[in-house]
């Protein structure tokens, strides 16, 4: 990662109007260890509310965009999500020991 890359956050909102199958869970996981494997990318659950965060680096917002619509969660309507094009500015140069 340097100053200046081009990532997107995307925030993800739990639907509680729609239940969870008993692989939905395994599918998201499965495939945002995909998208990892090709792009720099952080993700997790929140603690204390119903939802997650991912950062990750992308080309442009439509790729970015093109990401999450083909998660399974957002795709069958479980999460919705918001995405913020969020520029690089400053990065600890010892990240590895905090």
């Amino acid at each position: 990662m340097r100053k200046g890359d081009k990532l997107f956050v995307r925030i993800d909102y739990r639907n509680k109007d729609k239940e969870f199958g008993s692989n939905d869970f395994e599918e998201h996981i499965d495939y945002l260890k995909k998208v990892a494997k090709e792009r720099y990318f952080i993700g997790g659950g929140f603690e204390n509310e119903k939802g997650g965060m991912i950062i990750f680096k992308a080309n442009d917002i439509k790729k970015a965009k093109e990401i999450a619509e083909n998660d399974p969660i957002i795709k069958r309507g479980l999460y919705t999500y918001k995405i913020y094009e969020w520029n690089l500015a400053l990065l600890s140069e010892k990240t590895e020991e905090y």
